[in-house]
């Protein structure tokens, strides 16, 4: 299980700095985001300060851009990486995506699929491999000249990802993605029961295998060194938790586990501002079922636990402490299981 994580960039001129310590601490990959800044441009930094870190975007938000912008976008930072990139897709919410970026929504699952065969025509224009001819319900790309076609990259084109909760955007990854971004609003129950599923519907669409798709799942991780600490960083995560458990798109990961009612109170409360009191709904029993809790030496044994059979990969989640050093005993266990027989 390769391990990932998410670099929490305040200023993206950190990036080199940020991106070069997670590659000497031993993660596997690291990864952008989009929230305050653009998510590809830090990684131009990270891509010129690191020689083996995996880099992507995670996620990049796709219906704020078109097919072809995000496919310039990648193809520039897989050869800037010298083919460490993946490109990884999102889709927003409605108000976001209209109020916001001022761009269409609609259909959702459908059009993140028609964006990334879109992106991969593209892709094979340049290729070489075929002529630009893409007609789609939301997007047409059928114009190429000389003078815009940047021709073969020398690395390959890169492997593209998506990120989704529900069964119709999961779906997706597993008919047209190289690889799916898991949420941490998960269980091992849910992911068993709801997210592997939607996958392999996907990938039976498509003719494809489970081998053939890369699932990353992002964890959300609680621990600390002290016990004042611990209480702090759960407190947190009880807030983050009853954030998503009052939005009703996430309420099948809590129905995995009969908690229903819980997702109904926490939308009730959220609809009158009383956050406080949904923060207080969040017990122990569900903290512990959805992040991962513990001292720090314990954390890479309950993560192998919790995603062992399911997950390719798990990006730590929640986990930004000041300093990164903190991470590297746990990094280092992770990929110490990984080599075990």
């Amino acid at each position: 299980m390769k391990v990932y994580t998410t670099a929490p960039l305040e200023d993206p001129r950190d990036a080199r700095g940020q991106f070069r310590r997670f590659e000497e601490i031993g993660y596997d990959g690291a990864f952008s985001f989009e929230a305050k800044h653009d998510p590809f441009l830090p990684l131009v930094l990270a891509a010129e300060s690191t020689d083996a870190l995996i880099l992507g975007t995670a996620i990049a938000i796709a219906f704020a851009r078109n097919p072809m912008n995000l496919a310039n976008l990648a193809y520039g930072l897989q050869t800037i990486s010298g083919g460490r990139f993946l490109l990884g897709l999102g889709s927003q919410v409605r108000p976001h995506i209209q109020n916001r970026f001022g761009m269409p929504w609609s259909r959702p699952a459908a059009r993140m699929r028609e964006i990334v065969l879109a992106i991969r025509a593209i892709f094979a224009r340049w290729e070489g491999e075929a002529e630009l001819a893409f007609e789609g319900e939301f997007y047409r790309h059928t114009l190429m000249i000389p003078a815009f076609d940047p021709g073969p990259n020398a690395f390959g084109p890169p492997p593209i990802y998506t990120g989704g909760f529900g069964p119709l955007m999961t779906g997706v990854a597993g008919e047209v993605a190289d690889g799916f971004f898991a949420h941490p609003f998960s269980t091992r129950d849910s992911l068993l029961g709801n997210t592997l599923p939607a996958l392999e519907r996907g990938l039976a669409r498509s003719g494809r295998t489970r081998e053939e798709l890369d699932l990353i799942c992002a964890t959300l991780v609680v621990t600390a060194d002290r016990e004042e600490e611990l209480e702090r960083v759960k407190l947190a995560a009880r807030k983050q938790l009853a954030f998503y458990g009052s939005t009703p798109a996430y309420r099948p990961t809590l129905d995995c586990h009969g908690w229903g009612d819980l997702h109904l109170e926490l939308n009730r409360l959220s609809k009158q501002g009383r956050w406080d009191e949904m923060t207080d709904l969040v017990e122990d029993e569900v903290l512990e079922t959805i992040a991962v809790v513990g001292p720090r030496d314990a954390i890479a044994g309950k993560l192998e636990a919790r995603l062992s059979g399911i997950a390719d990969g798990v990006s730590l989640t929640h986990n930004r402490a000041p300093d990164p050093e903190q991470w590297a005993d746990v990094v280092a266990e992770l990929r110490r299981l990984r080599a075990s027989p």
